[in-house]
């Protein structure tokens, strides 16, 4: 059996994965196609991770697969485009930092995980962490951009709980292959009628999609998925806080980008939150915390 560790580590390849997909995109792809993008993503990487595990869904596995799609890739990438368009200076990443929260009390409803008050210490940790590494003086609030944030952190959450809760008759890659596929045929004509015909794409853009629709879409989303039918919820929503932490280490290792004191001290309780909020650690806290009984000898000692 793997181990819970093992696990985890994998688990943390998908916000790694998103995290890169910043630089990639501001550097290699077409700028204000978001929608094409999003499309790019999911369809035809779907259909390959398709024919890499085919199979077939059956009944009611068809709308409920089509329902995952819809949340977790068609509304969901289109809820953060229309968010990270209008809220500037990061504040759309540090709305979404209250996922980890959200997908705790739904474990809780739906899935009968009952959240330890540490993990939920260690979420508002880390989405302090994350406002602290995002934002920026001056921000203004859009209505529209704050809804649509939280709007996205409402579908992603329940795509995530619905995902670990149900047990489809298929394997869980080619269950994520429909996902993508269904999700982005959804897609496929929103983007026709709001952005128009597909862009000219040279060899970077090229390749800057094959390494968000390989690495940051069929194998985040596969081991990101694999972590939640595998591990409490609270552990695996926590894990997605180094998203914002890989963008700005990429952004400094490969962009000339500059750590601020308060960006190190935001990475420092996003990192913080993440490991404090695991299980694992929780158990650890309680021992350390619970005093040790007195022995035999000890009892009656002279004072």
């Amino acid at each position: 059996m793997e181990s819970r560790f093992v696990t985890l580590a994998l688990t943390a390849i998908a916000p790694v994965a998103w995290g890169s997909g910043y630089f990639v995109t501001a550097t290699f792809l077409p700028p204000d196609r978001p929608l094409f993008g999003a499309v790019v993503r999911a369809l035809p990487f779907g259909l390959l991770l398709l024919a890499l595990r085919p199979g077939l869904l059956h009944g009611s596995w068809w709308w409920r697969t089509a329902a995952l799609g819809l949340l977790n890739f068609a509304a969901f990438f289109t809820l953060v485009f229309v968010a990270a368009y209008r809220l500037p200076g990061g504040l759309a990443a540090t709305l979404t930092a209250v996922s980890p929260i959200v997908v705790m009390l739904l474990a809780w409803a739906f899935a009968g995980e009952r959240p330890r008050a540490g993990s939920l210490a260690a979420g508002v940790v880390g989405a302090v962490g994350v406002a602290l590494l995002v934002l920026r003086g001056g921000a203004s609030l859009d209505l529209i951009g704050v809804l649509a944030a939280f709007a996205s952190v409402a579908v992603f959450s329940t795509g995530f709980i619905l995902v670990k809760v149900w047990q489809p008759p298929v394997g869980l890659l080619t269950f994520t292959a429909w996902q993508l596929v269904l999700g982005g045929l959804v897609l496929a004509p929103v983007a026709l009628l709001v952005e128009g015909a597909p862009p000219t794409l040279d060899l970077p853009a090229v390749g800057g999609y094959a390494f968000i629709g390989l690495l940051g879409t069929v194998v985040a989303y596969a081991v990101w998925f694999r972590g939640a039918r595998r591990l409490p919820a609270a552990a695996v929503s926590l894990v997605g806080l180094l998203n914002p932490v890989a963008g700005i280490l990429i952004g400094l290792a490969f962009a000339g980008e500059h750590l601020t004191p308060t960006s190190a001290l935001g990475m420092a309780l996003v990192l913080g939150g993440v490991l404090l909020g695991q299980p694992a650690m929780l158990d650890r806290i309680r021992v350390w915390r619970t005093p040790a009984p007195a022995s035999c000898a000890d009892v009656g000692a002279p004072g």
